[in-house]
Order: structure tokens, then C-alpha cells, then sequence
């Protein structure tokens, strides 16, 4: 459906414009054993893929990118690198937060918040206030994450709004997920050579096309 390149053609053909692109951003641990560096290096150098991803949608017009960067899992890494992550993400929300504001992107997280400091939350919930009227890409970043924690979030949100006095359908349930402001994805790009969704918006890739690369985030540009 989406076929973005034509072989041994310079000029991109794009036969259809996504309108909501979400990526698994694979591959940076991988990237800095290659090169004999800690793995730290490879995520800090991964940074520097999103960027160019989010330029890239803004220059394509494309409504919607969502970055899977931190999920339920992850918790299971050693505990040096887990929190290494989470100060580079507060260090990028604190960097790069004017950067979003010009360039009319609006920022929204989505995931469970619950085991984040008070402060990083305070900050993500801020620039989510800060970037709520932007009108051009909706950048959504999936920290602490996990498709099946998703659904049974939107249950018991249902569940308090309603005490099950309504019927729970498909539209309600939908209505009730992290991104429910956001359209399905049309397409998934995974980089990193794994062939799976890893519990990353289940429900939503019920009809997304998938793209599976060899390529380690860090080289994805």
C-alpha cells in the first residue's frame, strides 16, 4: 500500500501519504556494541534519528508520529541504563520544548506516569498544556507503555464513568485509550531487524501496514 520507493529510481514516489506514522525505534543497544561503546552511546545517538524522523514528517505533512521509547519492559534493564533513560528524556523535554513550541508541534505523551518523579511529570503535563494548541504535527512519545496495560486502562476508565450501566462497545472502548486523539496508524516501521509489534498499540494496528528495516535506530535516517 505504501510503497514509498521505486527501485533504481533517484525521485520519491510516495502513492499515498500516511496519516499517521508510528515507529518501535529499535536497535540502539546494538548500534554501540558494534562499535565497542556502552550502550548508553547508542541511545544518546538515537536521539539524533528522532529528530530527523520529526523533521521529516513535518516536511511530508503527516498529522501524526508516535515514537515508542520507553515500554513496560523496560523496567527490566539494568537499573543504570533505565535511569539513564529516564534523565534523557527530561533532559530532551527541558532542550527541546522551545523547539516544539516554534515549529508548531503539539506534544503528548502517552502511558502510565505512575513511576516517574513528580518533577518529569510535572514537565511532560506542562508542555502538553504548552503545545495543546499547535495545529501542525502531533508528536505523541509511549513512555512506560504497553498495549495490554492500554486496554485494561480504557476498561476501568469506562468502568468509573460509567459503572457498566452503558454497554462497552468497540467506539467507547476506543475512546477511552491513550490515543484515542489520534487516527489508527496507516503504517508501522520497526527498525532493529525484529519482526513484531512487542505489545505497542495492539488494539490500534488491527489494519496498519507494517515495515519491518535491518537498519539500528541510530542509522535510520
Amino acid at each position: 500500500m505504501f510503497n514509498f520507493f521505486r527501485p533504481f529510481q533517484a525521485q520519491e514516489v510516495l502513492v499515498e501519504k500516511p496519516q499517521h506514522i508510528a515507529i518501535i525505534m529499535d536497535g540502539n543497544g546494538r548500534w554501540a556494541k558494534k562499535r565497542f561503546m556502552p550502550r548508553i552511546s547508542g541511545h544518546k545517538k538515537g536521539l539524533e534519528s528522532v529528530k530527523t524522523v520529526i523533521t521529516q514528517c513535518q516536511k511530508l505533512d503527516i498529522p501524526f508520529l508516535t515514537l515508542f521509547a520507553f515500554s513496560t519492559e523496560n523496567w527490566l534493564r539494568p537499573t543504570q541504563e533505565v535511569n539513564f533513560l529516564i534523565s534523557l528524556f527530561q533532559d530532551s523535554i527541558k532542550k527541546e520544548s522551545s523547539s516544539l513550541i516554534k515549529n508548531n508541534i503539539r506534544f503528548k505523551l502517552i502511558g502510565d506516569l505512575k513511576p516517574f518523579p513528580k518533577k518529569l511529570v510535572y514537565k511532560i503535563k506542562d508542555l502538553e498544556r504548552l503545545t495543546e494548541k499547535n495545529t501542525g504535527l502531533t508528536l505523541s512519545i509511549a513512555i512506560n507503555y504497553g498495549g495490554r496495560w492500554d486496554i485494561v486502562n480504557a476498561v476501568n476508565e469506562f468502568r468509573k464513568k460509567y459503572h457498566f450501566k452503558k454497554p462497552l462497545t468497540q467506539k467507547s472502548l476506543t475512546q477511552n485509550l491513550s490515543l484515542n486523539f489520534a487516527p489508527d496508524p496507516d503504517l508501522l516501521i520497526r527498525t532493529g531487524g525484529e519482526k513484531r509489534i512487542s505489545n505497542f498499540l495492539i488494539w490500534q494496528f488491527s489494519y496498519t501496514e507494517l515495515y519491518f528495516t535491518e537498519t539500528l535506530w541510530p542509522d535510520f535516517n
